[in-house]
């Protein structure tokens, strides 16, 4: 890494986001809607880094100046949340219609998981219907990303009952339209299964507080640990470190940049070191999730398998304003153990996955070739 002062901390600064929430709404990344959005800290401190002219003590924004504010700004990442939309990511909770969605190999659409109890469930969506338009538009002229925004709705339709209409079809049947009405659902940022004996899968689908306790817990006494980040947006620093520390012995997590100020990030002492470990990743795979990734892949802990991911480097940091409303801008990019910024150009798999789908399959394959814990 570069030579410069350094301020060297245990975990991360909690003011500090990765994966901001996309403008668009896709916060959930590439491939599912469930993920929640990534949590932002909750803190009252403000910090000084709004533009010129914003006075933090008494901004008191429109949403029309706030958001005209953003697009001057010309920051990719920046962000503006009401009172409502902040309370809601800070408590885990986003809105949605609970279905996740797939790009199959012949550029169909599909759905690919259910929520229970969802919107989507009560109206008898199920996993393997081909999603062919979403509100009159086809479904698979548009980028994931896209279809993802459109279910949790633009910024006129981000509120719980606002409606989205699908035409779906369930193989050899007719195509059917329904109308799901949009509500606030809890997150479920970990899930859990076991594809092998001895063998457990753990997708993260954002980095919010617990995450990293809940990897920990799951990855106990397996034999062999396949780390799915595929469509993980992103979230807290802190909890990216921490998930890290679960597979490292201390040392390099990476580094960030905040306002020219180099800080460490260090995972604690006393993770396994010893489990077989491979981590999935894809074009979905962004920011504090390609952190976790990039450090793994440095310190040659795990072996990284998919497609190359999103390339998002960048840290971002939330202003509160007098009314309870939350500005977030960029403020620094951040780098793995060896110095890698994965910005733009993103994080290349040691073993490519040529087929998306496959990709879970061949994760078990070379878990496999490493041998498992006895």
């Amino acid at each position: 890494m570069p030579a410069m002062p350094r301020q060297v901390r245990q975990g991360a600064t909690l003011t500090l986001v990765f994966g901001a929430v996309l403008l668009a709404g896709a916060a959930t990344g590439a491939w599912g809607e469930p993920a929640s959005a990534p949590r932002l800290p909750s803190s009252d401190s403000v910090p000084a880094d709004l533009p010129a002219g914003i006075d933090p003590a008494g901004a008191q924004l429109s949403r029309q100046q706030a958001e005209q504010l953003v697009g001057a700004s010309g920051d990719r990442w920046a962000a503006y949340y009401s009172p409502q939309a902040y309370s809601d990511l800070t408590s885990g909770r986003y809105l949605g219609v609970g279905l996740s969605v797939d790009r199959a190999r012949d550029g169909s659409t599909d759905v690919s998981q259910v929520r229970a109890a969802g919107p989507a469930a009560l109206a008898g969506v199920t996993v393997g219907d081909r999603l062919l338009h979403i509100d009159g538009i086809r479904a698979d002229r548009l980028p994931v990303t896209e279809v993802v925004a459109r279910l949790r709705g633009g910024p006129e339709g981000r509120q719980a009952g606002s409606t989205v209409s699908l035409a779906v079809q369930r193989a050899g049947g007719p195509v059917r339209e329904v109308v799901l009405r949009r509500t606030v659902l809890d997150a479920q940022e970990v899930t859990v299964d076991h594809p092998a004996a001895g063998i457990v899968r753990i997708a993260v689908h954002g980095f919010t507080s617990g995450v990293a306790e809940q990897v920990r817990a799951a990855a106990r006494g397996a034999r062999g640990v396949l780390l799915d980040l595929r469509g993980s947006s992103g979230g807290l620093v802190e909890e990216a470190s921490e998930t890290a520390s679960v597979f490292l012995d201390g040392g390099p997590v990476g580094s960030y940049e905040a306002r020219g100020v180099a800080r460490e990030l260090t995972a604690a002492r006393g993770g396994d070191t010893t489990t077989p470990l491979v981590v999935l990743v894809d074009g979905g795979t962004m920011s504090a999730s390609e952190l976790l990734a990039g450090a793994l892949q440095d310190r040659c802990r795990a072996v990284l398998v998919g497609a190359r991911t999103f390339g998002k480097g960048t840290v971002q940091q939330p202003s509160r304003l007098a009314d309870g409303s939350v500005l977030e801008l960029t403020v620094g990019r951040y780098q793995t153990p060896d110095g890698r910024s994965p910005d733009g150009t993103g994080l290349t798999p040691d073993v490519p996955a040529q087929d998306p789908s496959e990709a879970a399959e061949l994760g078990l394959r070379v878990l496999a070739g490493l041998g498992t814990r006895g």
